[in-house]
Formats: C-alpha cells, sequence, structure tokens
C-alpha cells in the first residue's frame, strides 16, 4: 500500500467520523425534546404549533397560574416567584418572573427544573422562554431575575381552571467545577 492510499483511507474514515459527528450534534435537540415531551410530560416551547396557539386567545375563560419554587439543599440559593399567581386567558402570551440569588462565597451553577400541576394540564402549558432551558452562573451573592414567557393552548380542558408552575433549582456540579478552575486559572495570571 501507497503512501497517497494510506492518506486517503485516513482521510476518508474523518471525513466519516466527522459526517457522524455533525449528524449527532443536529440530532440531540429534537432527542432532548422527544424525551422531555413523552417521558417526563414536560412541553418545551418555541414550536411553530406554540406560535400558532398564542394567535387565538379565548376570552371567554381564565386560568390561574399559581408560581412555586424550590431549590434541592445542595444549592445555597434563594429562589421565589416575583409574584404568586395571574390570571390568563387561554392562548394569551404571558410574562412571569422568579428571582434567584447566590447565598454563598463562591459562583455556582444551578438548572432549573419545570414541572405543571396537575399532570393533565401540562400538555397544554407552553414555555416559550425560559430560563430552565440553559444553566445559570450565579457569582457569589449575585441576585438576578429569572424571566419565563408561557402560553396557555386554548384547548386545555374545561375543567382545569387553575395551573401550578414549579421549578426546583438543583446545583450543577460539573459546570460549577469547571467556573471554580477558570477562576482559579484567572486569578492565577
Amino acid at each position: 500500500m501507497s503512501a497517497q492510499d494510506a492518506s486517503t483511507g485516513v482521510m476518508r474514515r474523518a471525513l466519516w467520523v466527522a459526517g457522524v459527528a455533525f449528524v449527532l450534534c443536529f440530532s440531540l435537540v429534537p432527542l432532548y425534546r422527544i424525551a422531555c415531551e413523552q417521558l417526563f410530560g414536560i412541553k418545551l416551547g418555541g414550536s411553530v404549533a406554540g406560535d400558532a396557539v398564542a394567535a387565538t386567545v379565548d376570552t371567554s375563560r381564565w386560568i390561574t397560574v399559581e408560581f412555586d419554587a424550590g431549590v434541592n439543599s445542595g444549592l445555597p440559593w434563594e429562589f421565589r416567584p416575583a409574584q404568586a399567581e395571574m390570571r390568563v386567558h387561554p392562548g394569551q402570551v404571558a410574562d412571569a418572573l422568579y428571582y434567584a440569588r447566590n447565598q454563598s462565597a463562591v459562583a455556582l451553577v444551578g438548572q432549573a427544573v419545570p414541572s405543571v400541576a396537575p399532570s393533565s394540564a401540562s400538555a397544554y402549558f407552553n414555555k416559550t422562554e425560559c430560563f430552565c432551558f440553559t444553566e445559570q452562573l450565579l457569582e457569589a451573592g449575585e441576585e438576578r431575575p429569572m424571566p419565563v414567557r408561557f402560553v396557555v393552548d386554548p384547548d386545555i380542558p374545561e375543567q382545569v381552571t387553575r395551573v401550578t408552575l414549579s421549578y426546583t433549582f438543583f446545583k450543577n456540579e460539573v459546570a460549577t467545577q469547571r467556573v471554580a478552575n477558570q477562576h482559579a486559572a484567572a486569578t492565577a495570571h
């Protein structure tokens, strides 16, 4: 086998690996969405269907949305909703606000996990923008508003008049360690 044939073989394998990696990366988002919606009953926003729902507002009904906040004991944060509840018409785009404050002396990364109750309403509650979609880094003592934009689908069953949107923040150990390493490297220079 000549050197050129060997180079061509290596190049083909490298292109094949790059193609597989490319396909894998782009398939992760839809797979995540499917897992959230099918396995956990969490409806993620930002879809075309969610945008179409927002165009039809049912002004004949009201839904009371209650806001709840919690923090896992491993994360020394304070986390609270700005208001206890709000009334919305199904199909109406609404904005709510939570606040998170890092009570520790070091930077920490948290990830919020949402839930909607009753469970029969979760398929009709669409978050189009949410702090829960990404990791949240708070420096020591930092407080930050955490907005969420949502729409309650007009097809929500008539008997559902009250929905609770709840979040629990958990510490992301891996991301927190990465931030600590970055801070240590920055102070070493």
